[in-house]
């Protein structure tokens, strides 16, 4: 049953994600503290913020649009990995692990942005 943002398996992944991105963080040179390491950082966070703040509104079209923002935050953080990879900051097996994480979860936000689209069922009124 969930009752919160933290029962969601989405939002779990996200938290683990930010954990790993935080880790490819370190890696970084110090003078990309300000700029890659901090982006990279803000764009992981963002993943399961907007999913707790989406799932705590009242309305599906609300939830449904912070998953979208979810979303592309995940975008632009697999952006991000793929800018340090090129550069060569992080050798391509740190990056598996977080990579392996984006895809999974962005297959899931996808999947819940989905089901948030479609009407909700309407359930039958119960007869005494």
């Amino acid at each position: 049953m969930i009752r919160s943002y933290r029962d969601l398996n989405v939002w779990q992944l996200g938290v683990r994600l930010v954990i790993e991105s935080y880790k490819v963080g370190q890696q970084l040179p110090g003078d990309e503290r300000f700029g890659l390491t901090a982006q990279i950082r803000r764009a992981a966070v963002s993943v399961p913020a907007n999913i707790a703040e989406g799932h705590g509104r009242s309305s599906r079209g609300d939830y449904r649009h912070h998953v979208w923002i979810a979303v592309g935050s995940l975008r632009e953080l697999e952006t991000l990995f793929e800018i340090v990879a090129v550069l060569k900051y992080v050798d391509e097996n740190s990056l598996k692990r977080a990579r392996g994480f984006c895809d999974e979860l962005g297959r899931m936000l996808t999947r819940l942005a989905k089901r948030l689209e479609a009407p909700t069922p309407r359930r039958s009124p119960i007869t005494p």
